[in-house]
């Protein structure tokens, strides 16, 4: 069974798909990249270890608006091991302190930095993917789509969606191709090469699996972007030794 085209409207307040050579000061992206808009579809249904989503097509529902904002981060991160301790109750969960003095830190310096973002203001897109079922499940490509279009009629989520960052969530709706009167937005626009994705789209993934950084050429065209497949030649992948990711694209 050919997979059919799955399409959600989604929007927010602000978005924020960071360019990777802007790593210090963010600057986003006209429009989601694949791998954003993929885990938008995640959030809404996904069962790993039997299909994944593909990313097609991408559209701009309003012109892309730029807006400055200075934004606290914390310098540190959570070891995953630690989480799991901890919620094992094999240790006390130990915070990640943002600010405090001395006395209370063990040192003057601050566990923050500021950090300037060019967000994206009042964003909203058109996001279209089909589910591809692994190899064995190819069978229940009917009740994977039946099941998606019910938990968005139903606005049921397992995680918020969210545009690039947890603190910009995105809102969602079913949106059918050829039946919604919102057409995009007449951008044009060269965007260079765009992440597509972290993951390595070609087989099931793990846990444990290595970034796998893949690339793609975007260009968006009378506000739409089309996404090749992840196998397609026009995806730049890193080179594969053993099975494992020997150098970025």
């Amino acid at each position: 069974m050919a997979p059919r085209d799955l399409s959600i409207e989604v929007w927010g307040d602000f978005a924020c798909f960071s360019r990777p050579e802007t790593k210090a000061e963010r600057f986003s992206y006209p429009c989601p990249t694949p791998s954003a808009a993929r885990g938008i579809f995640d959030a809404i249904y996904v069962h790993p270890p039997e299909f994944r989503w593909q990313v097609t097509r991408i559209e701009l529902l309003s012109p892309p608006q730029w807006i400055a904002l200075r934004r606290n981060e914390v310098k540190d991160r959570v070891n995953v091991r630690n989480v799991h301790e901890w919620m094992a109750g094999k240790a006390p969960p130990e915070p990640i302190w943002a600010d405090g003095d001395g006395d209370l830190l063990g040192t003057d310096q601050k566990g923050r930095t500021q950090r300037q973002t060019m967000a994206l203001r009042n964003p909203r897109f058109r996001l279209t993917a089909q589910i591809r079922p692994w190899p064995g499940h190819e069978a229940k490509q009917s009740a994977f789509e039946e099941q998606f279009h019910r938990r968005v009629e139903h606005g049921k989520c397992f995680a918020q969606p969210a545009f690039g960052c947890r603190e910009f969530p995105a809102y969602f709706e079913s949106a059918q191709l050829g039946t919604d009167s919102t057409k995009p937005v007449p951008h044009d626009e060269d965007v260079g090469f765009m992440l597509y994705d972290v993951f390595d789209l070609s087989r099931p993934g793990t846990s444990e699996d290595q970034a796998f950084v893949s690339l793609f050429r975007a260009k968006i065209r009378r506000g739409v972007l089309d996404v090749p497949p992840f196998e397609s030649e026009d995806v730049l992948k890193p080179e594969r030794r053993n099975g494992h990711a020997t150098s970025t694209p």
